[in-house]
């Protein structure tokens, strides 16, 4: 384990100078590691995948794989903009695969979080493991896990209940005996996002909202369906757009809507309306440990209520979650 704890004599990342040593030192260690062998990276287009497909396009170019799968728990227009930024502007080696049906198929009357978290890893990886099996000469895989990952995941390997599983913790199939490649593993995430400007990546990008590994599958709260599912899509786009407007996207770490699958009577055409709450998360932190809430003006919350429940059928009512981490976690599941 001792690989995985970061020395104490590790300095921060905070400088662009900073950054482009530890590229410089990672571009070298991942050239040692690799070889002329080729790598397979899944690639969400978060940030921390997005930071280690340019570091590794920059030390290996077109030894690295990225395999893009679409779980049809993205964001609207996610997949899309993955496509155009990676495939077409970046160059990358890009694997598309829309498993929609497959994903939502499994997960339709699952209600319990870590239940649907451990289906939506499993069957990933079942996807990725299919798509590896295609590919000839790959002996490396590369993950996006950082350094708050590995401490969850310490805290349970001592006995302590898990905070919740991670995507990029389960393993591959036996037959698929892949050498990890984990080159920003020791960073939290605004050093990750200090390395990513310092890699050239637009600051869109770099500042892109943090997104779990199940997507809208943890904000989609209890079991999933696909009309409640696109009413979160929709409501989300929504804020988001919002924040974009007033300036608030800059200035809040992460910001989301979630939608539990309870329901509540409204009005809507002079008769009763029954609709779902869309409830808003928006919080402020350095390292994803702790998380504070950010006060989003009224004005701000009006024009969002309005729209979302305007332009988003099958939602009636918009809440504004105001519990830090801890007690509450960021996510809702």
């Amino acid at each position: 384990m001792e690989n995985n704890v970061r020395p104490e004599s590790m300095e921060r990342i905070t400088t662009k100078a900073l950054a482009e040593a530890f590229i410089d030192e990672q571009i070298k260690a991942v050239r040692e590691q690799v070889g002329d062998k080729k790598v397979l990276l899944a690639l969400s287009g978060g940030v921390d995948s997005s930071v280690v497909a340019a570091l590794l396009i920059k030390a290996i170019g077109k030894q690295l794989v990225c395999v893009h799968v679409n779980h049809g728990l993205m964001r609207k227009n996610e997949s899309e903009n993955v496509i155009e930024i990676f495939g077409k502007e970046l160059d990358a080696n890009l694997i598309y695969v829309d498993a929609t049906d497959r994903f939502l198929d499994l997960l339709a009357g699952v209600s319990e979080p870590e239940k649907k978290r451990k289906i939506i890893g499993a069957e990933f990886i079942n996807v990725f493991a299919d798509e590896a099996r295609k590919l000839e000469g790959v002996e490396f895989l590369a993950q996006g896990t950082i350094y708050p990952d590995i401490l969850e995941s310490f805290k349970q390997a001592e006995g302590k209940k898990a905070v919740k599983s991670h995507h990029n913790v389960g393993g591959l199939p036996e037959d698929l005996n892949f050498e990890l490649v984990e080159p920003i593993k020791l960073l939290f995430k605004d050093e990750v996002r200090v390395v990513g400007e310092a890699l050239g990546l637009p600051h869109a990008m770099v500042y892109r909202q943090p997104f779990p590994g199940p997507g809208l599958g943890v904000r989609c709260l209890g079991a999933i369906t696909r009309d409640r599912l696109h009413a979160l899509r929709e409501a989300d786009a929504i804020l988001r757009e919002e924040f974009d407007n007033c300036g608030l996207a800059e200035k809040v770490w992460q910001y989301f809507i979630a939608v539990p699958d309870v329901k509540s009577v409204g009005v809507k055409d002079e008769s009763r309306y029954e609709g779902w709450p869309a409830i808003i998360r928006a919080v402020n932190t350095k390292d994803a440990m702790s998380a504070t809430i950010e006060e989003i003006p009224y004005e701000v919350l009006h024009k969002v209520t309005y729209r979302i429940t305007h332009e988003v059928d099958g939602i009636n009512r918009v809440l504004y979650d105001l519990t830090p981490k801890p007690i509450g976690t960021i996510e809702w599941e």
